[in-house]
């Protein structure tokens, strides 16, 4: 059993942090995943798996080693990023269990990104699994029930229009909406700041004791770091309105105004994180965007919006 104040899983050997519950760590370390992928198991005498995690043979290996024979009735998807979907069809293929999921990689995804991604923008951070296809979608809501427990789906866009979390209990699988080791990416046409915000208004109505993120640590306190994160997003969002009082700015002279300390590795993740904001106040109608709305536009403060001065 893990401390709570300790999370120091050896990728491939499954590490108990609960009763019926153990997770098994993707030797997928990298600046955008941490340690690497947390691929959840969720039973006793019969599982079901969350987040099957990338497409890598030992990690298949690790978890069928994991599983040890046991019946795995259910496989879960939080979303489908490369770091966490393509293995779910290697394991259903040895193990027989359906892949559930919200849907394919375009499925939730907002009008104002199916519009930007028709417009020719594409995605940036993780990359996106184009081949991931459920054997059954699940809605906002869902039970998903079997010998090895229950858990609801709730729909959680943001990260990804297709992200789900899942209540256990009093725990929640919160995939890479909420992380303790770093705020979650959100990287246009596929992440969407304005519903990312309302994910976490929904997450903030349901009562939890740990958050169980895709990556890094058990979160034991899940309503302070989710205050975090939603405290985090609006400072953010207040610093890109007080550089965009200077007047026109694009997404990189806005990026590089707000993230002046940014380490050069973690610029271009900064910069998709600016314009998923930036998109956000423009939906709102905060900002104006010149000539239109894109990753190439150029944004500024409405004159009405303007603070006297």
């Amino acid at each position: 059993m893990t401390h709570r104040n300790e999370f120091a899983p050896i990728a491939g050997q499954p590490l108990a942090l609960a009763a019926d519950l153990a997770v098994v760590l993707a030797p997928n370390p990298s600046p955008m995943t941490y340690l690497g992928t947390n691929t959840y198991l969720i039973g006793r005498d019969a599982l079901a798996v969350i987040d099957p995690g990338p497409a890598d043979e030992s990690h298949l290996a690790s978890l069928l080693q994991a599983i040890d024979g046991r019946p795995v009735e259910h496989i879960l998807l939080t979303h489908s990023h490369l770091d966490h979907s393509p293995l779910a069809g290697p394991l259903a293929a040895a193990t027989g269990a359906p892949i559930l999921a919200f849907g394919d990689s375009n499925a939730g995804r907002s009008p104002v990104m199916a519009q930007l991604a028709k417009g020719g923008l594409v995605g940036g951070g993780e990359g996106i699994d184009h081949e991931f296809q459920p054997d059954e979608t699940i809605a906002d809501g869902a039970v998903i029930a079997g010998n090895w427990g229950q858990v609801t789906a709730r729909h959680t866009p943001g990260h990804i229009g297709n992200h789900l979390c899942f209540a256990w209990g009093d725990a929640m699988f919160t995939g890479d909406h909420v992380m303790g080791w770093a705020s979650s990416l959100v990287s246009p046409p596929d992440g969407d700041l304005t519903d990312f915000m309302a994910s976490c208004d929904t997450l903030a109505t349901i009562q939890s004791e740990v958050y169980y993120p895709g990556h890094g640590a058990p979160i034991h306190k899940p309503m302070e770091r989710l205050q975090w994160l939603i405290t985090h997003r609006r400072a953010r969002e207040a610093q890109i309105i007080e550089v965009l009082q200077n007047g026109l700015m694009g997404v990189r002279q806005t990026t590089q105004a707000v993230y002046y300390d940014v380490l050069p590795a973690l610029l271009p993740a900064a910069e998709r994180n600016v314009l998923a904001h930036l998109i956000d106040l423009h939906t709102r109608g905060k900002i104006t965007a010149h000539p239109a709305l894109s990753a190439l536009a150029e944004f500024s403060i409405p004159a009405d919006k303007t603070p006297p001065a």
